[in-house]
């Protein structure tokens, strides 16, 4: 068959072991999961309640306009109804804008290492691909906008970044975006944005009012605990998601997921919960990280990305023998790092304590 020559160098994306497959393989009771960055405290009760009092029938398509969704999360971040563009989680809405704007003429700018699916998509559409390295660990937008030329069509910024954790304060993403050409489509991925306390982050729903050429793109799958459901949506003026929306598939958001995620968006004081209990765990990874004079990039996420000085992959083995997941930094572009997810109080403790054993054996 003549596939794309692009997509047989291409591997799937690599999610990592199951919590039953870890249990199997090392004959464990216990495994605590710390690789995905996925809410240890669940999701909101409303989110269970409203799933257990609306049958859904599952004979029956979604809506495909997700209207009851449309209408809660238009009134949440007030913005219209036309602003809004839904997806089968932010991944999927990353596919359908690398799908519109990027082919073999085109080329599209990200910083390296970032989200893996941007460049994942631009290879599949055959793009040309510039990737400019971190500085410290955060994105060099200097260096972005002179990476930019002629056939650029995307510019992938991710903030807070993963896997570092680190983010782009106000006067420095408006500063970028202002000079970035009005043709350019710069997409803003802020899957970690809930998590945000830092006092110079932006508006950035206010932003795509003042810049024609940027969408915002979020998700259900953190914080809200909803990502078994996989719900993203993506915030531009309505000419953005006109051009989009046909490169969104039909149904693309499942009954349940927006029921759920209709929900979730009312409990604003669950979200708070959360984000307060995260602080208090990354302030667990600090304190460790301090004690065992070990590199980490401060994190305005629910994750952090800690440098070992080993093999990142001796690191995650150890932990998982142990009954701990979590993702080797040799694989997101930090060879000697792993990034852990910030669990519960226990489970940091759990984790912490493993990984004081291991600092002890080497």
């Amino acid at each position: 068959m003549r596939w794309k020559e692009q997509l047989l160098s291409l591997t799937p994306y690599q999610p990592g072991k199951s919590i039953d497959a870890v249990k199997k393989q090392f004959n464990l009771e216990k495994i605590v999961k710390l690789a995905s960055n996925e809410n240890p405290f669940g999701c909101s009760d409303s989110v269970h309640s409203v799933l257990n009092s609306n049958p859904t029938s599952l004979a029956i398509y979604p809506d495909g306009y997700a209207t009851n969704l449309r209408e809660s999360l238009a009134s949440f971040l007030e913005v219209e109804e036309n602003e809004l563009i839904l997806g089968n989680g932010s991944d999927n809405l990353i596919q359908m804008i690398s799908r519109a704007l990027l082919h073999p003429n085109a080329s599209t700018v990200m910083a390296h290492p970032t989200f893996s699916q941007y460049k994942h998509n631009a290879v599949i559409e055959g793009a040309i691909i510039k990737e400019v390295p971190l500085a410290s660990g955060e994105h060099d937008l200097d260096a972005m906008l002179g990476a930019i030329d002629e056939q650029t069509n995307v510019i992938w910024v991710c903030s807070p970044n993963n896997p570092t954790g680190t983010y782009i304060p106000e006067h420095k993403l408006i500063a970028f975006l202002e000079k970035v050409p009005p043709h350019i489509l710069v997409v803003l991925d802020e899957a970690y944005y809930e998590y945000v306390v830092a006092e110079d982050y932006y508006n950035s729903i206010s932003l795509t009012r003042k810049f024609d050429n940027l969408i915002v793109l979020r998700t259900f799958s953190k914080i809200y605990g909803l990502a078994a459901l996989r719900i993203g949506y993506g915030v531009a003026n309505p000419a953005i998601i006109k051009a989009l929306e046909p490169a969104r598939e039909p149904f693309n958001v499942n009954s349940l997921g927006q029921l759920a995620a209709s929900a979730a968006i009312k409990d604003q004081q669950f979200v708070e919960d959360c984000k307060e209990k995260n602080r208090h765990g990354i302030a667990q990874f600090y304190k460790f990280c301090e004690q065992h004079n070990l590199e980490y990039y401060p994190t305005q996420t629910n994750f952090i990305l800690i440098d070992f000085k080993v093999d990142g992959d001796k690191v995650f083995q150890y932990l998982q023998e142990r009954g701990y997941i979590v993702r080797s930094g040799k694989a997101l572009g930090f060879p000697t790092s792993v990034r852990i997810t910030v669990g519960s109080a226990e489970q940091n403790d759990g984790v912490l304590q493993v990984l004081s054993e291991f600092l002890g054996a080497i």
